[in-house]
């Protein structure tokens, strides 16, 4: 029971889904039938399914069936209706096809009219989109024809800020064309060519600036004390107003230190509209102010003669394109390169003051530029930089100039030099370079000039001294002497009432002399202007200098002068005298002195005149002259002697050649008259002396082996004419008969043989009163021995006679006596 409940169950749900897949086939479309027919194979019941199938076709057919027996009236009627339809139609149809073959035949000329209308549309369409295109290009193309022309036209700044703006603003929006792309592809090239010509730019700078430095520093010097005319107009106004576009890496940095108000640069003053693509805002982005146009009509200076905007331009460039450090370093190296030729002097630069002229002027050119670069860009150089190249200059500058001063050997060479470095160190003061070591190297300069003179003066002595007459000016008029008393001070109340013709005692040497000191004087306050010391320096400075004039520069001159070996006694006379009368001049250089530096010498370290000892060394030497002078006189006369040590006769005169020199003695000191006393004197007791010694040692010379009686007469005449000379006073002042003692000597040793005093000699030999005190038994025995040896030999029966045998054993026997006193007081 329980298996045919569950086959009846079976039963109706294969009913119930056959059910379902037939009415799925009856909403199914056909092509999508397929999946439900398949459900039906895979059942087991099939068969059933087949039979449902058929079952409700039939009822489907019998619906029909019923479907058209109810409308078949309907359905003939309509098919009679139809068939009158067809014929309408037919009708219809062929009126249509009239109508369309009319209408074609009438149409075809609208048709190809349309064809041409729409093709005009499509056109129209095309242009229309080919318009909006243009539009979007067009500013590309603008901007890149911009781009050509401004660096055909070498504005490469602009240029620059132009492809910028090409290619983050404009080429973004047409990026999808080929032609954009290829621009795209060359602003990379574009931007190398930009940076290649900037440099290029920068190199024509650079070697502009190289040989415009002299002109820069010449123009600088000229006006160097004003920093400001020198900066006023750097290039033309074109440029300037085109570089007033330039962005803020530039700043305006107002000059340190100077009281004149700031001028506005025109490197400093910048649009803010760079950025506009409009030509007139690129090409007159700024407009020169009031204050510009009146600095323009300034004078011109230095730096106008360099065009500054390349450097600016190819900096900001440089900057933009993110190679600003690459810049620098660049620059900063070539101007090492520069600042080291230009410091390297010319080898010939001490021959001429061009040399070191053109050499200062390249240096202020150098750094005048520097300072202008320093002070209208921030940071392409800076103060570090500067002062390490100005070091470096500094110091080779010094060196050069001290190993070129030093051959200079013309004084008026040395000033030129140091008024140039003064105005070298002076105008780069006021650019505010640190200058003091050309001050201190001056000094150095100083000493050098001062030889420099002390050659020249020695020189200007040496002519003054070698074309003197050496005899007192002689005047003729009021006139003559005022001008010789204009020239050197000189006050004699005598002279002055003597009256014309009268003669000054001193030569032409001495007012000369005077005034050539005088003008190295003026020399020498010449080299200390402008070197800011004190007056008590420069004091200092003209004293030492002066000084060293006097003690070696005239005292050398003078002494070579007294050393001369024609120089006569005359000369000599004249130079004690005008030696005199310059070393009392030496308080009117004094007094000269203090009145052209206004210090007074009675201040504290203030360095005295040497010019007395100066002249009194001279007159000295002069004195030594005279007196050497005087000797070697004597010993030419004494040359002239002609004795004859064998003579019998006895004289009555004194030589020839004694009472030449006693008569030229006479002469001379004659001629003593103007000199100081003691002058006088000294040389009329040597030359006394000097004659009684050389007459002593012409008595006691071993080439005199033998002498007479008669001969020693003779020399007693001429002793004795000596000492009559003594006692005629041939220079005043002597006390009785001081001078005649030079002659004591002799006088004692011949009164002692020509008496043969022996006896007195001997027994008083020793004592203060002794008669002979003056004889030295050496001498004695010496002549003596002279004596004795004539007896033996020219009296040959001298034993056959008992005087002259008495009188041999007595200068024997003197001669023992002698002997025994030598070897006693030896």
């Amino acid at each position: 029971m329980e298996r045919g409940k569950m086959a009846e169950a079976e039963s109706l749900e294969t009913a119930a889904e056959h059910e379902r897949i037939l009415r799925e086939i009856e909403s199914t479309d056909t092509a999508c039938i397929g999946p439900t027919l398949r459900s039906v194979y895979d059942g087991e019941e099939h068969g059933r399914f087949m039979e449902k199938l058929e079952t409700r076709i039939r009822n489907h057919d019998r619906e029909i069936e019923k479907m058209c027996n109810f409308h078949y009236q309907g359905f003939v009627d309509s098919i009679t209706e139809l068939l009158k339809v067809r014929g309408e139609a037919q009708k219809l149809k062929n009126q249509v096809t009239d109508t369309n073959r009319k209408l074609q035949h009438e149409g075809k000329e609208l048709v190809i009219a349309m064809e041409e209308l729409k093709q005009c549309r499509l056109q129209q369409r095309n242009i229309s989109a080919t318009v909006d295109k243009l539009m979007l290009c067009l500013p590309v193309l603008e901007m890149y024809s911009k781009l050509r022309d401004q660096m055909k036209t070498k504005r490469h700044y602009p240029a620059l800020k132009t492809l910028e703006h090409l290619e983050h603003t404009y080429l973004p929006q047409v990026s999808h064309y080929r032609f954009c792309k290829v621009m795209v592809d060359n602003i990379p090239k574009l931007r190398e060519e930009i940076k290649d010509v900037s440099m290029s730019d920068l190199k024509d700078f650079l070697e502009s600036i190289r040989k415009h430095s002299d002109k820069i520093g010449e123009t600088a010097m000229k006006q160097g004390n004003d920093p400001y005319v020198a900066e006023d107009l750097v290039c033309p106004r074109e440029e300037a107003q085109q570089q007033r576009n330039l962005d803020n890496i530039i700043l305006q940095q107002p000059r340190i230190g100077s009281k004149r108000k700031p001028k506005k640069d025109a490197y400093t003053i910048f649009d803010t509209e760079i950025g506009s693509t409009s030509p007139k805002s690129e090409q007159d982005s700024g407009i020169l102010d009031v204050e510009d146009e009146e600095d323009d009509e300034e004078v011109p200076g230095a730096q106008d003669l360099v065009d500054f905007s390349p450097v600016y331009r190819c900096l900001h460039i440089y900057s933009v394109l993110g190679a600003r450090e690459t810049f620098e370093n660049y620059y900063r190296k070539q101007r090492r390169k520069q600042a080291r030729l230009v410091l390297q002097p010319p080898s010939n630069m001490h021959e001429t003051l061009d040399g070191y002229r053109k050499y200062f002027n390249q240096i202020v050119g150098f750094f005048v530029v520097e300072d202008h670069i320093l002070h209208t860009t921030q940071g392409l150089v800076n103060r570090a930089y500067i002062d390490e190249l100005w070091e470096m200059a500094l110091s080779k500058t010094i060196a050069a100039l001290r190993t070129h001063s030093s051959y200079c050997s013309d004084p008026n060479l040395v000033l030129d030099l140091k008024n140039l470095i003064v105005l070298f160190a002076d105008t780069l003061q006021v650019y505010g370079f640190p200058v003091n070591q050309l001050f201190d190297m001056l000094l150095e300069i100083r000493d050098q000039y001062s030889e420099t003179l002390l050659k020249k003066w020695s020189g200007i002595f040496r002519n003054i001294l070698d074309s003197d007459n050496y005899s007192p000016i002689p005047v003729t008029s009021e006139e003559i002497y005022k001008k010789v008393v204009g020239q050197f001070p000189f006050q004699d109340t005598e002279l002055e009432k003597q009256p014309f013709p009268k003669k000054f005692p001193f030569s032409e040497f001495v007012p000369k002399v005077y005034n050539q000191i005088k003008e190295f004087i003026y020399a020498c306050l010449k080299f200390s202007e402008d070197l800011h010391l004190s007056s008590t320096e420069v004091d200092d400075m003209i004293r030492k200098s002066t000084n060293l004039l006097l003690t070696r520069t005239l005292s050398s001159s003078l002494q070579n002068v007294i050393k001369r070996k024609n120089i006569g006694l005359t000369e000599l006379v004249q130079i004690i005298i005008n030696t005199t009368h310059l070393e009392k001049s030496c308080k009117y250089l004094e007094e000269f002195i203090t009145n052209i530096t206004n210090v007074l010498p009675e201040t504290v370290h203030t360095t005295k005149l040497y010019g007395t000892t100066t002249f009194k060394d001279a007159r000295h030497a002069a004195e030594e002259e005279i007196y050497t002078n005087l000797n070697q006189k004597i010993d030419q006369f004494l040359q002239l002697a002609d004795y004859d040590w064998m003579t019998g006769d006895l004289g009555n005169k004194a030589s020839d050649y004694l009472v030449d020199l006693i008569a030229f003695l006479r002469n001379t000191f004659a001629v003593f008259t103007h000199l100081p006393g003691k002058v006088a004197q000294t040389a009329c007791m040597s030359a006394c002396k000097h004659l009684a010694t050389s007459l002593m040692q012409l008595l006691l010379e071993a080439e005199v082996r033998q002498l007479t009686l008669g001969a020693l007469q003779q020399f007693n005449l001429d002793v004795r004419e000596c000492e009559q000379f003594a006692r005629s006073g041939p220079v005043p002042g002597f006390q009785e008969d001081t001078l005649q003692l030079a002659f004591i000597d002799l006088r004692q040793l011949l009164d002692l043989f020509l008496q043969w005093d022996w006896s007195t000699y001997l027994a008083d030999y020793g004592q203060p009163t002794c008669k002979y005190l003056r004889v030295n038994p050496v001498t004695a025995l010496t002549l003596l021995e002279k004596m004795k040896d004539t007896s033996r030999k020219n009296n040959m029966f001298a034993q056959f006679r008992k005087n002259e045998r008495d009188k041999q054993k007595l200068i024997d026997t003197v001669a023992k006596q002698l002997r025994g006193l030598i070897s006693q007081h030896s």
